[in-house]
């Protein structure tokens, strides 16, 4: 009888999945160039366990821009947390990647300067550090540059990859003459004395932030896809609508005071897209912004060649926006 009974519990028990599997969440991985403030809703999408309430585990993984392709296209990596310029000249070349998400439809980042240059005309034949050569950052510096009548191939530019931390770091050393700097950086350099001579960000309307993703992965893996861009839209939401929880994750993450972590707080909100969905006006910038720099001018790019808005449209309607 006791054997009966034995053998009636172990099928019953291979009958009904393990709680664990049950509870197992979908694996990804995704790239960031760094901790700065236009990965705010990446970070906090894990730190605010958003990404583990939508079944996800999700692995960030600091990586420079220039190999991020190598990378999605090898199956190390699932996502680019980036759409801009070097992520759009990847596409270009060949590689089979789209835009899939916008987090912000500006970049905010200034051109800095050691105190003894005032004006833009006094760094010429000067060293500037950008995080990249060809990404995001150079492309808006030569273009906010041309807009405000100074000749980009005056300055010279110098790439200094790794944390935003390292462009101040480089500048109070005096290795570079300006440097390419966002919040919170931008307050630790005015505090040092240097001088702020060009807002970037408020002069080319580039996207910033958003996520990358190989055709195959959202092909293949849509339902997971989805589930990563509910995760970073609703932190989007949290941000915007949390300013003291969010001044805590910033404080935390980009080590700044709360008064410095307000003041960027305030100028993060005004740069923020407010469904997520890519936009054909945001592309074709930064298409442009490549041809800008003599690649591709063979081409003409549709958005279907550069981004994949479906997945994204399909989670905004399901989260209730208003979509234009």
């Amino acid at each position: 009888m006791p054997c009966l009974r034995l053998a009636a519990l172990i099928a019953v028990f291979l009958a009904v999945p393990a709680f664990g599997a049950q509870e197992q969440r979908a694996k990804a991985r995704i790239s960031n160039a760094g901790f700065t403030i236009t990965a705010l809703p990446l970070l906090a999408a894990r730190e605010w366990g958003v990404f583990a309430a939508n079944g996800l585990d999700i692995e960030i993984i600091l990586m420079q821009s220039s190999v991020v392709q190598a990378a999605l296209n090898r199956g190390g990596i699932d996502y680019q947390a980036g759409v801009g310029p070097a992520s759009v000249n990847g596409t270009l070349s060949g590689f089979p990647t789209r835009a899939i998400w916008f987090s912000s439809d500006r970049i905010s980042y200034w051109l800095m300067a050691r105190p003894q240059y005032k004006t833009l005309d006094s760094l010429k034949g000067k060293k500037i550090a950008v995080s990249g050569l060809g990404g995001t950052i150079h492309v808006a510096l030569n273009m906010a540059l041309e807009k405000a009548g100074v000749n980009p191939k005056d300055l010279t530019l110098v790439s200094i990859p790794g944390q935003q931390v390292q462009m101040l770091y480089s500048l109070d050393a005096g290795f570079v003459d300006g440097a390419m700097m966002s919040p919170p950086v931008t307050f630790g350099a005015q505090q040092k004395g240097f001088n702020k001579l060009l807002d970037v960000g408020s002069m080319v309307d580039m996207p910033g932030g958003g996520l990358t993703a190989m055709l195959k992965t959202v092909q293949e893996r849509p339902a997971v896809t989805k589930q990563v861009i509910r995760s970073l839209q609703s932190a989007k939401d949290e941000i915007r609508k949390s300013k003291p929880k969010t001044l805590d994750l910033i404080v935390k993450l980009l080590k700044m005071d709360r008064e410095a972590a307000s003041e960027t707080y305030d100028q993060f909100l005004t740069t923020l897209n407010p469904t997520g969905i890519p936009s054909r006006i945001g592309m074709e910038i930064l298409v442009k912004a490549v041809q800008s720099q003599g690649r591709h001018l063979d081409k003409k790019v549709a958005f279907s060649d550069v981004a994949d808005d479906r997945l994204a449209t399909e989670v905004a309607k399901e989260m209730g926006y208003r979509i234009p």
